[in-house]
């Protein structure tokens, strides 16, 4: 290989360098902070760029994209004097590069470190059950202190949640028993409200059962009360009816005679039956006149009969 050959050789080995160094692609949402002999020089958004060899240099690269930071767990004191571990994370975005490049050393230390400084200044404003209750205004409280601060680093402060917020183990030992204190309490409540629900639906059921027993009882009176009326209605409708109809019978022909002969029979017959039930037999002094009881009896029957009349 002669001189010339080399010479080439090397010059385009220098040129594929400088094309390397100096061809710069920036992908989407990044910017590459650009040095010009130490100092800054421009900002490169995505796309393809050609730097001067030698003079331009990346300084710094950041991503435009939204970024979580967890923020490490640290104790604080709440207003009542309780020691408690939080933690939580901490979402932020670089808006203008260069600030973010010249404005502050490492904006995601300050920003954390800020975080927990204000979550100690917030959680010292209040007491342990109300942290527990008041999240979203510590977050809030944060959000306001850490993004106003990180204005002038060329970063904005999208949001910043709470993880976790951990009592001591006694604290923690206390709140369950007051918990579990307050679940059997709800239970025994619930207990007597139960038994006392169901003694109201027994009393009631027992109270709609009187009543129905009752009411069927007066009703079972008055269906029977309604019976025995129509009935001794009918039976005094047929005895007057019968009545009517003898009466009758006996205006007819013969009539009287039939009566005269069954009064007769009813007469004997009754004192056969009496002599029949007693030892001691009454006679009467006029035995022999049958005819003239008969009679007498007959008369009644139609002395009876004209002022039924």
């Amino acid at each position: 290989m002669d001189i010339s050959t080399f010479i080439a050789f090397v010059f385009v080995v220098l040129v594929v360098v400088t094309v390397f160094q100096t061809a710069r692609i920036v992908p989407q949402k990044t910017a590459f902070i650009i040095e010009r002999l130490g100092k800054y020089s421009t900002t490169l958004d995505a796309g393809f760029h050609i730097l001067i060899p030698f003079m331009d240099k990346v300084a710094y690269k950041h991503s435009l994209k939204e970024v979580a930071v967890d923020v490490p767990a640290q104790t604080c004191i709440t207003k009542d004097n309780i020691a408690v571990e939080v933690d939580g994370v901490l979402y932020m975005q670089v808006m203008d590069a260069k600030k973010a490049s010249y404005g502050i050393e490492d904006y995601l230390f300050a920003s954390s470190q800020l975080a927990q400084t204000t979550m100690r200044s917030e959680i010292g404003k209040l007491e342990l059950d109300r942290t527990f209750e008041e999240r979203e205004a510590i977050n809030a409280a944060i959000i306001s202190a850490v993004d106003k601060a990180s204005d002038p680093w060329g970063v904005k402060i999208t949001r910043y949640e709470i993880k976790n917020i951990t009592p001591p183990q006694s604290v923690r030992d206390a709140l369950e028993k007051q918990m579990r204190a307050e679940r059997e309490k709800r239970a025994a409540i619930a207990e007597s409200e139960g038994a006392r629900q169901s003694k109201i639906n027994v009393a009631e059921g027992e109270k709609q059962q009187a009543i129905a027993l009752s009411e069927g009882e007066k009703q079972k009176r008055i269906n029977e009360a309604e019976g025995r009326a129509k009935e001794i209605e009918l039976v005094a409708i047929a005895t007057a009816e019968g009545i009517r109809k003898i009466a009758e019978a006996i205006k007819e022909p013969g009539g009287q005679d039939a009566v005269n002969l069954r009064v007769a029979e009813q007469y004997i017959k009754e004192f056969g039956n009496l002599a029949k039930e007693n030892n001691t037999v009454i006679i009467p002094s006029t035995l022999s006149d049958v005819g003239g009881m008969v009679g007498a009896l007959t008369t009644m029957l139609k002395t009876t009969g004209k002022t039924s009349v």
